[in-house]
């Protein structure tokens, strides 16, 4: 055996050895990983040399880094601006590849680097015989972001947990639903549902179709307490219209349904015909707590005190979601879904206190909430909107309508939900207003554009009901879009201020972090993370005409109407929701700890992985701006 012989082997195997370890390599299968191990070279790159560059024409090679760093940059001019940085395991021009077309940034060693490569033939094979390479070129933050949630559901999930969020309902349906007539007796019901050890049974017609439920807690509520004789039919006891979903939907579907409505069964149907029925319990398989209980205890909650007390309970539930499959975008959904029905009892138990007042009012939610995007960690951002009676003024309801509102939001607070700093309260006269008056200030915030004024525009442009009548609300919004796309100076304010708010990437490391203070070496996942991909949303949705509030679907609307590379966008919305993640599972943590929850997150303290995905996340910010930049050249 020659000498060259053995060192390509030592070679091989060492190439072998780290793929083995890193993402997305690790997930390839043994033999696609020899395949590509055997095909990479190693070549040194000595600091400052240049790797890759526009002018070099269509790129010829995958580059894998081994060890040392890489900087990215665009050019303007002669200068070289936009610096990001390539660590270890990390891979590049993926897109210039698939695309046979130059890169578009200059890749130059940051220090003495060494990289595997992978000739562009090579690269074209293992695309067609791996699928999950595959699946990482052509979605790579997407693939990177499931491997690291699926490491944080590992972390999170308890032995012998039930099935996940992410299945299709129609998987999770383990038998045959128990059914009857309209007309069945219901002491006849109870016999079959005690037979068979089941807590419903489903009124169907001829065709299969569910006309009504009756569950345990019917039996309780309706029939015990009721007085109701056992010969009487299921049709005087029974929920009609029981809520169904179709088997192709995903488990969460269910999850928000039984936390928006209270429900603790599911209708599972194929066409209109019942093929199961999925319980609360069957679901999620919780031992401590569940999403129809917890709703139904919300709507339950004979004061304040016991409104808090379930309140509490929500951090929890969080843990256990996430750690059965839902996606980061779900759970802001669903915290926010809760946190509504939690401000909705907590005025009708004010109003319950002290009277309804006779000018009906919408209560409003701005910010966070307004978004559906809040998180454990969150305040008061509300208002008030209501419709000037005739004969009245303005100044007149309102007198009315403060000191409810002030019990409404110290109510809130007791709840856990903190009086908001800045004072954007329905408790402040300022944001308690007819609608006439909401169109005032909108309108003068978007003439004058100053520095305060678009400060408002990133809070109150994310507005939406949380309770009281819907329809001034809505036509509030729409006559907002329809104003505001004329006032092109306003636009370009806006632009100006979001570019303002960079990503937390340096020129000379991974990350920019606090120096000194109370929490050095941190970063803020809020205001440097996610704030850039909330302002250019609300930017492209007032543009585009969207009345959406929500980022990734202000996202996704805003794009589908201009036409938008999918990819890109996908890429955004992935990035987005990668820094949501972090921000729930650090604040998940601080709690656990009894610490004040924070956005402020420590990259030393992620893992390589993860610090990889935080990195990817921020340059797709970056990559975001550029495009509004690009966008809104007016």
């Amino acid at each position: 055996m020659t000498k060259e012989v053995t060192s390509r082997r030592d070679e091989t195997a060492a190439a072998l050895d780290f793929l083995g370890r890193h993402a997305p390599f690790e997930q390839l299968s043994k033999a696609d990983r020899q395949l590509l191990a055997q095909h990479l070279s190693l070549k040194q790159y000595p600091a400052g040399e240049v790797i890759a560059s526009p002018e070099e024409g269509a790129a010829r090679r995958l580059f894998i880094i081994k060890q040392g760093r890489v900087t990215a940059s665009f050019r303007a001019g002669s200068a070289e601006e936009g610096f990001w940085d390539l660590g270890r395991a990390e891979c590049f021009p993926i897109g210039a590849l698939i695309a046979e077309r130059p890169v578009s940034v200059v890749l130059r060693a940051a220090e003495d680097t060494l990289c595997y490569q992978l000739k562009r033939e090579d690269f074209d094979t293992l695309r067609r015989r791996s699928p999950e390479f595959q699946e990482f070129c052509t979605r790579r933050l997407a693939s990177l972001l499931d491997i690291a949630l699926h490491d944080v559901q590992a972390r999170l999930a308890q032995p012998g947990g039930g099935a996940t969020l992410s299945s299709p309902l129609r998987n999770l349906v383990h038998r045959a639903p128990v059914t009857g007539a309209a007309d069945t007796p219901l002491g006849e019901a109870l016999t079959r549902m005690q037979g068979e050890r089941v807590g419903s049974i489903v009124a169907v017609d001829d065709e299969g179709r569910p006309r009504g439920i009756f569950t345990l807690h019917d039996l309780l509520g309706r029939v015990t307490l009721g007085g109701v004789p056992l010969d009487r039919p299921l049709r005087e006891v029974m929920t009609p219209d029981p809520a169904t979903l179709d088997g192709e939907a995903r488990g969460f579907a269910a999850a928000l349904l039984m936390a928006d409505r209270g429900f603790g069964h599911i209708c599972i149907t194929e066409g209109e015909r019942l093929i199961g029925v999925l319980s609360e319990r069957d679901l999620f398989a919780l031992r401590r707590l569940g999403l129809a209980h917890l709703r139904r205890d919300v709507g339950e909650a004979v004061d304040l005190s016991a409104l808090a007390a379930v309140a509490e309970k929500v951090p929890a539930l969080i843990e256990q979601m996430l750690a059965q499959g839902a996606s980061v975008e779900q759970l802001t959904d669903l915290i926010s879904a809760l946190n509504d029905h939690v401000t909705r009892r907590a005025i009708e138990l004010v109003l319950a206190e002290q009277g309804t007042p006779e000018v009906a009012f919408s209560w409003l939610g701005f910010g966070s909430e307004g978004r559906r995007e809040q998180t454990l960690k969150t305040d008061q951002d509300n208002g008030i909107l209501f419709q000037t009676p005739p004969g009245r003024t303005p100044d007149e309801v309102r007198a009315e309508l403060l000191p409810l509102a002030t019990r409404i939001t110290e109510a809130l607070s007791h709840c856990g939900l903190p009086l908001c700093t800045g004072g954007v309260m329905a408790s402040n006269p300022e944001w308690c207003l007819s609608a006439e008056e909401w169109a005032d200030k909108f309108t003068t915030w978007v003439n004058r554009a100053d520095g305060k004024m678009l400060l408002y525009s990133s809070i109150f442009f994310d507005f939406r009901t949380l309770y009281g009548p819907e329809e001034p609300v809505e036509g509030l919004r729409q006559w907002l879009l329809g104003m505001v796309r004329e006032h092109r100076n306003f636009f370009r304010r806006m632009v100006d201020n979001a570019l303002g708010t960079r990503p937390p990437l340096g020129l000379l490391r991974n990350f920019v972090v606090k120096k000194g203070g109370d929490t050095p070496n941190t970063l803020d996942l809020k205001l440097n993370g996610i704030t850039p991909f909330v302002d250019a949303g609300r930017i492209c949705a007032l543009y585009a005409g969207v009345s959406e509030t929500n980022t990734a679907r202000r996202l996704r609307a805003a794009a589908a109407r201009w036409d938008l590379d999918e990819a890109a966008v996908d890429g955004w919305v992935e990035g987005f929701h990668f820094i949501q993640l972090l921000r729930l599972r650090r604040q998940r943590e601080q709690l656990q700890r009894g610490e004040e929850p924070s956005n402020r997150i420590d990259p030393d303290r992620l893992n390589e992985l993860e610090r990889r995905v935080l990195k990817e996340a921020f340059r797709q910010a970056r990559t975001l701006q550029r495009q509004l930049e690009q966008f809104f050249q007016f």
